[in-house]
């Protein structure tokens, strides 16, 4: 079976090695990677992974952030030149983890029925910016998922069978096509997921982000982008990033009270692929917990999903209601209908 990935990027060179190596080290067989302006060293990073075989880089110079398209194009590259069976559609901040298997097992098990499985966000929070790679100081994960617009909401994501014809959804949480089924109500994926990692990371995040969708607005953007612009544009992100942030104080209170949890997963296996610091667990690592507890605690976030479910269900839907109003308004009746009402006394 072969696996690809897609990544669309701008400005990630912070995490995005770290993302390419972690994936092709978890079983990613190539990688379809967009750039899209990339003014850091992103471009470079994308580059070397191109010459060494395992990237099909495209360069996008739009300014309008189109997100669906981009990672639509993508998608079905990897299933028409690419020759991939299954693809995986990430964020740069975004690290797949099968739960008890290898992707490539997982996702070869799935019976030939379903099309898609849902891989469930686990957000690890901002800790204080101590200038360190971002997996050694966000080992801290939120326990307290919900759906709601925050950059610390609760979602899924989807990996598909390779298609031709497929469609990824707003925000790449659904895989659509004619047959596509998802297996619904099951989570065997881990997404670790490092949405805000630092002060001038959430400045480039939402700034930047909600300039590029103005230029696309009739997809909507999402309300924790636009008040992180307000605050921005008012000189207060401050105001927005602080309460983000998970101080020494915050995280005791929170490990009492379920909250918060230590994981250190990424940041161990990165260091083993030569990121971050070399050496192993530090003394204040907690005991892992047993496989029990630690799917009982996994069940009890993910129920959360199912009002993230709706939410992609409705929204995909009222993407391509938006789309068939737009070619509608677009055609010629449309055109002879505004004349003769222009016409009438």
């Amino acid at each position: 079976m072969k696996l690809a990935m897609t990544l669309l990027v701008r400005d990630e060179a912070d995490i995005v090695d770290a993302q390419i190596a972690y994936h092709l080290h978890a079983g990613v067989d190539v990688v379809v990677a967009t750039d899209n302006r990339s003014e850091d060293s992103t471009t470079e990073i994308l580059e070397r992974y191109a010459r060494e075989g395992v990237l099909h880089l495209i360069r996008e110079p739009g300014d309008d952030l189109r997100q669906t398209e981009w990672v639509t194009r993508m998608a079905r590259l990897a299933a028409t030149e690419l020759g991939a069976d299954w693809v995986i559609n990430t964020d740069a901040d975004e690290f797949w983890h099968a739960r008890g298997a290898s992707l490539k097992d997982l996702l070869g098990a799935v019976p030939d029925r379903f099309g898609a499985v849902r891989g469930a966000w686990r957000n690890f929070v901002p800790r204080p910016d101590d200038e360190r790679f971002f997996a050694e100081r966000m080992t801290v994960r939120l326990c307290t998922p919900s759906f709601h617009p925050h950059p610390l909401s609760t979602h899924f994501k989807s990996a598909h069978r390779a298609r031709p014809d497929v469609r990824i959804g707003r925000g790449n949480h659904e895989a659509l096509a004619d047959g596509l089924v998802a297996l619904r109500g099951w989570y065997p994926i881990e997404i670790l997921h490092f949405p805000v990692r630092s002060y001038e990371h959430c400045r480039r995040k939402y700034v930047t982000q909600f300039v590029a969708l103005e230029r696309n607005a009739e997809k909507g953007i999402p309300g924790h982008m636009a008040e992180a612009y307000e605050a921005y544009r008012a000189g207060e992100l401050d105001g927005f990033y602080a309460p983000l942030v998970v101080d020494d104080e915050a995280l005791e209170r929170g490990l009492a009270d379920g909250t918060y949890a230590v994981d250190t997963r990424l940041r161990d296996t990165l260091r083993r692929l030569g990121f971050g610091a070399r050496a192993g667990a530090s003394p204040a690592d907690p005991k892992p917990r047993s496989p029990v507890a630690d799917a009982a605690l996994f069940a009890a976030e993910y129920a959360a999903l199912g009002e993230a479910d709706l939410g992609a269900f409705f929204g995909a839907r009222l993407d391509e209601l938006e789309a068939r109003l737009a070619r509608l308004e677009r055609s010629p009746v449309a055109d002879a209908r505004r004349l003769a009402g222009s016409l009438r006394p």
